[in-house]
């Protein structure tokens, strides 16, 4: 396997959605996915930028993605979030996530944030597992909370 580890360029986004919708079937949301590709282009790489991003690539073809972007702390300061982690299921267990996940860590440490924060379904025990090989806190306690465009 002859794999390419980059950062992602507008020319992926079709591919990375691609990749997002496999993810929203895999955790049983498929339904969930409203994000269009001129969307991920904008919120990507237009002036409103919200994202970066990493592919991995295969022939060209992207058979991974890591999609983080930096949020505030207000008792940390600068931390960043991994939003996804994405292989796609035929390349799962070749070693593509730790690729993904220690660029996204490398990416932590060079831009000196202070917390790298993710989220895992408490059902997807490979990720739980995989997780853990890196000592990550799992932390039970806190509450995820959400508001959709739908309530506001």
């Amino acid at each position: 396997m002859s794999i390419e580890l980059r950062k992602g360029t507008e020319e992926d986004i079709p591919q990375a959605l691609q990749l997002v919708r496999e993810l929203a079937a895999y955790e049983k949301a498929p339904d969930e996915v409203e994000v269009t590709n001129e969307e991920m282009l904008a919120w990507g790489f237009g002036n409103d930028k919200q994202f970066d991003f990493f592919v991995a690539t295969e022939n060209e073809v992207i058979v991974g993605l890591a999609l983080y972007y930096f949020k505030y702390s207000t008792w940390k300061g600068k931390c960043l979030f991994l939003e996804d982690i994405i292989v796609t299921e035929s390349k799962r267990g070749k070693g593509l996530g730790k690729l993904l996940f220690d660029k996204v860590v490398q990416v932590s440490k060079e831009k000196k944030v202070r917390r790298m924060e993710w989220q895992v379904l408490d059902w997807n025990k490979p990720a739980i597992e995989f997780y853990k090989k890196y000592d990550a806190i799992l932390d039970n306690e806190w509450v995820n909370c959400k508001l959709t465009d739908q309530q506001y």
